[in-house]
C-alpha cells in the first residue's frame, strides 16, 4: 500500500493548479539542476547536487545512471540509502496530480538496492534493502527487501530469503 497524503482542489484539475502547490521559483530551481544531474557524468557532483540543492537525502556511493528523472516539485521526498543503483531513464516521483487531488508521499529506497532502466516508482513506496527492481517496471507497492520483483503490474519474481 502506498503511503501518500491526499489534498482535494477545487475548480480545474490539480496540475492546472500546481503553483498553488509548489512555488515557480522553486520548480524552474529544481528542473535547471535535474537536468544538469540528468546529462553529468560524474557521479560525486550528481549525489552533491542532489544532497545539497534538491535536498534529496542520499548516501553514501549511490549510484544515479544517466537520465534518471527526480520529481521536480518535491525531491526532498526522495530518501535512497548507502550503495544504491537507480538505472537510466528511471523516473522517481513523489507527488501525483489528478483530477480533483493531488497526493504527496515520501519514497524510500533502502540500502544495496538495485534499480533496472527504465522503471518508474511511484509516490509512498518504500523498496527495502538488498532488493532488485527489473528494467522497465512500475512499482505502485513496497517492495520487501531482498526480493526480485518487476513488471507492471509489478509482481514477485522471487521473494526475500530464496
Amino acid at each position: 500500500m502506498r503511503r501518500t497524503e491526499r489534498y482535494p482542489v477545487d475548480g480545474p484539475n490539480a496540475l492546472w493548479q500546481m503553483y498553488k502547490t509548489v512555488s515557480r521559483w522553486k520548480s524552474v530551481w529544481n528542473f535547471v539542476f535535474i537536468q544538469f544531474t540528468r546529462y553529468c557524468p560524474s557521479l560525486p557532483v550528481k549525489n552533491w547536487v542532489y544532497r545539497h540543492v534538491l535536498g534529496m537525502k542520499v548516501g553514501k556511493h549511490s549510484a544515479f545512471a544517466l537520465m534518471v528523472m527526480v520529481d521536480v516539485f518535491f525531491p526532498e521526498k526522495i530518501h535512497v540509502g548507502d550503495n544504491s543503483i537507480i538505472g537510466y531513464n528511471t523516473t522517481i516521483l513523489a507527488h501525483e496530480y489528478l483530477i480533483r487531488e493531488y497526493r504527496l508521499g515520501d519514497v524510500h529506497i533502502g540500502s544495496n538496492v538495485m534499480i533496472g532502466a527504465n522503471s518508474t516508482i511511484l509516490p509512498g513506496v518504500t523498496i527495502g534493502d538488498n532488493a532488485i527492481v527489473g528494467a522497465g517496471s512500475v512499482v505502485h507497492r513496497d517492495v520487501e527487501p531482498g526480493s526480485f520483483v518487476a513488471g507492471n503490474p509489478l509482481r514477485v519474481i522471487r521473494p526475500a530469503g530464496e
